[in-house]
């Protein structure tokens, strides 16, 4: 199986930036992994909340093929512990996914473009993050869901 993640918009936090690539070093591991950046929207003091989203759904939608599973990281999707977590991605290899996408919106979400093709929702946390720590956040999250299923001793119950 392969992993994407997707995201609005470059991470211009250096210290984050060099903890994304650590993360995504260490993942590369265990399972193909590819971050996908997509720029952020020019003009967009000119568009509405919903044409921002419209056009971020657009971008997103272009770098997704229908054998693609899409899961929206949303904060009214399902929350998982990192051993719920890890068995969740034990289940999509089973199943025979082939290229499993994770999403991380804009500022505003998701246009409902976006929803109607996810297959899923979930959520980080109840807190807000600002998106460039949820990059992060998730990195961190996939690398240990491994390590749990492959009993390595990065988690500790």
């Amino acid at each position: 199986m392969n992993i994407k993640l997707i995201a609005i918009g470059k991470t211009d936090n250096k210290a984050l930036q060099s903890l994304i690539d650590d993360y995504t070093k260490r993942l590369s591991f265990y399972i193909k992994f590819d971050l996908d950046i997509i720029p952020d929207i020019k003009n967009v003091k000119n568009l509405s909340e919903s044409q921002q989203k419209e056009k971020e759904g657009e971008l997103i939608l272009a770098k997704i093929t229908p054998t693609d599973q899409l899961v929206l990281l949303d904060e009214n999707g399902k929350n998982f512990s990192s051993v719920g977590f890890s068995g969740e991605l034990q289940k999509k290899m089973n199943s025979g996914v082939k290229t499993l996408v994770f999403v991380i919106g804009g500022p505003y979400g998701f246009s409902e473009t976006v929803y109607a093709k996810a297959q899923g929702k979930i959520s980080l946390s109840l807190m807000t993050f600002s998106h460039q720590m949820v990059r992060l956040f998730f990195i961190e999250q996939l690398y240990r869901g491994f390590t749990i299923l492959r009993n390595e001793p990065y988690h500790h119950q």
